[in-house]
């Protein structure tokens, strides 16, 4: 209850971007019986959890063109190409951003991937209504983002029903304990720490260290943001981590497949609880 009491809505950079997403989300619901008539047609996609379970720690490698807190990152950008190099190098799946204003990212990125490679992709977009869940499971993504920041706890559960109901996985991301909480509430079974503030958009490297520790070792556990270097994936490695999600240095890199290679094989250690 203290949860539900202490919530306001976001503000700043990820309140901007979440009431556009409102739109976005506004505008699907016509199409609600056609996503739900597509769904009951297709096979589960490749599961992401079960991917990002290894003996190393996994690498979840994002497709971003640009993004509110670095600008223009890799502007022509080809997302099958990107994801493809990702996996020649060995990431364990693939974050698709769809958001397409501040992102530069599409829907037709995901489609594109997801026909083309075996690998498990994450929807990652503001998602912050069921049609958005319902579109990213008819679209065949294996799982889809929720921002915990991003809702209101009533939401978040609500969002989250809806993706079991849908057998879509969720990536939960959090940046605090009290989110951490509501995630687990919520039923969460991947938690990711977003080390970058969505609504100041500073970075703060130990937040990660600090929150992953308290993740249960059944939840997988993934550090975002500020992942740059195989000394990141080592630090992050240290505490705990499962996966780490890469974005931007990866996609800025010449040799996205040679990039990813230099961040896997870091050893995973295991979580107490």
């Amino acid at each position: 209850m203290q949860a539900h009491s202490q919530w306001s809505p976001p503000t700043g950079t990820l309140g901007a971007i979440v009431a556009e997403a409102q739109l976005r989300a506004a505008a699907l619901e016509p199409r609600l019986d056609s996503f739900s008539n597509a769904v009951s047609a297709l096979p589960l996609a490749p599961c992401l959890e079960a991917a990002l379970r290894q003996p190393t720690v996994a690498l979840l490698a994002e497709v971003k063109r640009q993004s509110p807190s670095k600008g223009l990152i890799a502007g022509s950008l080809d997302a099958v190409e990107q994801a493809g190099a990702y996996r020649d190098g060995g990431a364990a799946g693939v974050s698709i951003l769809t958001e397409p204003k501040h992102f530069g990212g599409s829907l037709q990125d995901l489609r594109n991937v997801i026909r083309r490679l075996g690998l498990p992709v994450l929807k990652k977009d503001f998602h912050v209504a069921p049609a958005q869940l319902y579109e990213a499971r008819a679209e065949g993504a294996s799982a889809a983002l929720l921002i915990v920041r991003a809702v209101s706890p009533e939401v978040l559960k609500e969002l989250a029903s809806c993706g079991r109901l849908l057998r879509l996985e969720l990536l939960f991301e959090i940046r605090d304990e009290r989110e951490l909480e509501q995630a687990i509430g919520a039923g969460a079974t991947m938690i990711g720490v977003n080390n970058r503030n969505l609504e100041t958009l500073v970075i703060d490297p130990a937040t990660a260290e600090r929150l992953i520790p308290l993740i249960p070792s059944h939840i997988v556990a993934i550090a975002e943001s500020g992942v740059n270097t195989r000394a990141d994936v080592e630090r992050y490695a240290a505490v705990g981590a499962d996966a780490v999600l890469v974005g931007s240095s990866l996609s800025a890199s010449a040799d996205p497949a040679a990039a990813t290679r230099a961040l896997a094989g870091v050893d995973r250690r295991a979580r107490g609880g």
